[in-house]
Order: structure tokens, then sequence, then C-alpha cells
């Protein structure tokens, strides 16, 4: 099951200053969606608005017809939203296993769980090699192979992921993007934030360009490959 995850005039900051301005943008149902920008553009204070961590000023938040807006965040989890954080947030002193376990923690039925795990086992065999094993010893990579894992534990109509990317080596990075392909697949609604230009549009159906709180460029992945915006965003 997908949804489609839309913004309308999302204005949101903190204390006095606003970070984000007039935000409009749809991550249609069923496709992967990119947001592209630079340090600072303003994409982890949009996600935030997202998880409702941090409340917007004016604008909505909907999921299809519900409107999420300024819901806490356990209540938008619970609406199908997942989010995979930047910097692969593992719990370090749990197993796999246990990390595992907490994606699903919205699930009561020890059954469906189990069969959920046996899923996320088999798109990362890896995991299922160390699934005794307390998450701080794995490996960077095996650890955003975990988080992502946990992500899909909780079967999120639409999952967020943030800088998939960051601090991985371009083989992990190659394979983590595969997977996101391989979710995608499964009808999960993608919405990835990257400032990985190159690998982003090489999967993304979509996307938009974020610099300076605003959107400053979006259209089909190919169009974006050529969008002066998008060299503008990035490199001025």
């Amino acid at each position: 099951m997908s949804a489609t995850l839309t913004l309308e005039n999302i204005v949101a900051g903190y204390e006095q200053a606003d970070v984000l301005t007039d935000v409009n943008l749809s991550a249609a149902a069923g496709k992967i969606t990119c947001l592209l920008g630079a340090n600072g553009s303003g994409k982890t204070t949009l996600i935030r608005v997202i998880l409702g961590l941090t409340a917007s000023r004016a604008g909505r938040a909907l999921l299809d017809e519900t409107d999420i807006t300024g819901m806490q965040p356990h209540r938008v989890i619970a609406q199908g939203i997942a989010c995979i954080p930047e910097g692969r947030r593992v719990f370090p002193r749990l197993t796999v296993a246990e990390n595992l376990k907490l994606g699903a923690y919205l699930e009561t039925d020890s059954e469906k769980i189990a069969e959920r795990s046996e899923l996320v086992l088999k798109t990362f065999p890896r995991l299922k090699e160390r699934y005794g094993q307390f998450a701080g010893t794995l490996s960077g990579g095996e650890q955003a192979m975990l988080s992502i894992g946990r992500g899909l534990m909780a079967q999120p109509k639409v999952l967020l992921i943030d800088e998939p990317s960051l601090g991985l080596s371009p083989l992990y990075v190659q394979e983590n993007f595969r997977v996101i392909q391989d979710v995608n697949a499964q009808s999960t609604t993608i919405f990835l934030v990257e400032q990985n230009v190159r690998q982003t549009l090489a999967i993304a159906h979509a996307g938009y360009v974020l610099a300076q709180g605003r959107v400053v460029a979006s259209g089909s992945a190919e169009e974006l490959r050529d969008s002066k915006e998008v060299h503008a965003a990035y490199f001025g």
C-alpha cells in the first residue's frame, strides 16, 4: 500500500527566523520523489515538519486526504509514515533483532512481526548473519542496512529517507540506492532527501530543489539533470 504526501504553502522555522518559506511539493504514490539541496537549504527542517517534530507556522501537510499538520510524531507514524534518519541512528546496545522489532512497535501481532522481520532479512542477508549481534558493533554499511530495515518493519505507506549516502563508501552507497529501488518496487512511496545529485536522479522519478528554504526547481528526474537551478543551488 502506498500514499501521496503533499505539502502546501509550508512556512516553518525556529524562534524568530523562518527556515522554510511557502514550500509546495508532492511525493506521488508509488514513486520515488527526491528533494535535493545543499547543507543549510532547509531539508532537515522540512522532514521535521512532516514528522510533527517542528510545527509549521503556515500551510498544511497531507497524507492522501488526511491532514497530518500539527499531529504528534507517534500519530504521524501511525498514519503510515516512517523515517530513515540521517547518520544511521541505530540503537547500538541492542541487537539487530531488537532494533528491527522496535521498527514494528505499533504492531501487536507477533506472527506479523516475525513475517516482516523475515522479509527484511531476505532484503538484507547480511543482517541475518548478524541477527544476534549488537548494532553498535556493525560496520557503517551494515548499520545503514539496519536503519532501512527497521523503517521497513512498520510497512509504511511513505518512507522518508534522509541522506542515505552520508559517510558511506561508494560500494555501500550503490547498494543502498539499489535497495531503495527494490523497496519502491513493492509499491512503497519514497521521499528521498539527498545531496548526491547524480545517484539520486538516477533512481528518482521526479524531484524538487530546495535553496534557502524555497523550492527553486521541480520536474522529472530527466528535467532536473539539465537544470540550471540545480547547478546554482549547489555551486552558486
